[in-house]
């Protein structure tokens, strides 16, 4: 077994099961000090599909013999943190909770609840009469995860949108002045993703004329891409014409492609950073022209020191991307989404100083064009819910585990993102 972080990966696939040993989705199981409280869900990534949100569905297991007369709690947090934790001094917080909701799970109280879902009946199979389930239905108005890139030096949570689920020994859901031990408390991190939608439009072009002065005849750019979004990972075509009719000489063409993250939740901050730059040796004499296609691929491995940067929001020990473009319904309230990010293309037509007046007559001609990043939407795993009892890989996962309060992640098949290798490189 291999220890990671405070949980431990384990796989549980049979000889007879279609899993794969390197594509593995997990089930996951965290337990309180104490041992009286454990967590268990079932994924840790819940989709937003722009209409709706997945719910997110759990189950608790509970030692009901040390309560003392206390209740356990569930509760889901989706909140913004701005500041650094060393920062929240003197009752001074840099965290606002956007959205918060508890439930009481033990004792059960009496009313209603939705029909149980497939992987908490399962979950349940195993643990019995000690488990409870609880579900959250997610409004469509929250942001997404997303993380700031801290710095090298930088410590505790990064800043960014995050959810958090966290069970709890309490005699009130939510009394300031109740004091409720670590030992008490199971907390786990977890994502809202979106999906890069079904249907794609067409990509976006953008051309420009630029006059120079001493210069009779302008120098026309233009940038194109095939399609409106592109896949984190995934090579980006650009097309870039150029017709020089000027006695200008274009010495290189460069692409690049930038990052901005718009925090409006507590102010109207504006942050924009290069992801990507390349340059390339394409020269483009007077009375020329340029017709040629341009492959980059924007990747966090070139910006891991880029403090700031958005990223998709990040769990534990596991890796994560660029963040994802933010894709907003009609009518939504952009200042609850906390953080919108967006990409832009650049292609520049480089030219060279010269002439009596030397740089004072140049300029470089640039082109905007925008950019969707996303993450490709997965392979549905609902017929492998279904298909195989949840209950029997936990069993075989017990018979070698002899300490019940061990914090797990349990492996199953999943269809792992797209990763490529890339050549790019990023200035």
């Amino acid at each position: 077994m291999e220890a990671k972080g405070n949980c431990a990966i384990f796989g549980v696939c049979k000889a007879d099961t279609p899993c794969q040993s390197n594509s593995m989705a997990k089930v996951y199981k965290k337990s309180s000090r104490n041992g009286l409280i454990a967590l268990y869900l079932g994924k840790r990534d819940f989709v937003d599909h722009v209409d709706n949100v997945d719910a997110v569905d759990g189950v608790i297991k509970i030692d009901p013999s040390d309560l003392a007369g206390r209740c356990v709690w569930v509760s889901l947090t989706c909140a913004f943190r701005y500041g650094r934790e060393d920062l929240d001094v003197i009752g001074l917080s840099f965290r606002k909770d956007i959205w918060f909701k508890h439930l009481q799970v033990y004792p059960p109280t009496s009313e209603p609840k939705p029909d149980n879902t497939h992987v908490q009946n399962a979950l349940l199979r195993k643990t019995g009469d000690d488990g409870h389930p609880f579900i959250f239905v997610l409004p469509t108005n929250l942001p997404c995860s997303v993380t700031l890139q801290p710095g090298p030096g930088d410590a505790g949570k990064a800043c960014g949108v995050d959810f958090e689920v966290k069970a709890y020994i309490a005699v009130e859901a939510d009394n300031p002045d109740e004091q409720i031990d670590k030992k008490d408390t199971v907390r786990l991190v977890i994502r809202k993703i979106q999906f890069a939608p079904d249907k794609l439009g067409a990509g976006p072009k953008a051309n420009i004329n630029k006059q120079f002065i001493m210069c009779e005849k302008p120098i026309q750019l233009e940038a194109s891409t095939e399609k409106e979004l592109y896949y984190h990972g995934d090579p980006i075509p650009i097309s870039v014409k150029i017709n020089n009719e000027s006695n200008k000489v274009v010495k290189k063409v460069k692409i690049s492609i930038e990052q901005t993250t718009d925090v409006v939740l507590y102010s109207a901050d504006k942050y924009t950073k290069v992801v990507l730059c390349e340059e390339f040796g394409d020269q483009v004499d007077p009375a020329s022209t340029l017709e040629k296609e341009y492959r980059v691929t924007p990747l966090l491995a070139y910006n891991i020191e880029k403090r700031g940067l958005a990223l998709d929001g990040k769990l534990k020990d596991e890796d994560t991307n660029l963040a994802s473009s933010t894709i907003i319904r009609a009518g939504m309230n952009k200042e609850i989404l906390g953080i919108l990010v967006s990409y832009t293309i650049k292609a520049t037509a480089v030219l060279s100083g010269g002439g009596i007046l030397g740089s004072l007559t140049s300029s470089d001609v640039t082109v905007e064009i925008p950019l969707v990043l996303m993450s490709p939407k997965p392979a549905d795993l609902t017929s492998y819910w279904n298909s195989f009892p949840l209950q029997n890989r936990l069993e075989d996962h017990q018979r070698g585990d002899t300490d019940p309060r061990r914090n797990t992640e349990t492996d199953f098949p999943r269809i792992k993102s797209r990763h490529k290798q890339s050549t790019c490189s990023a200035s």
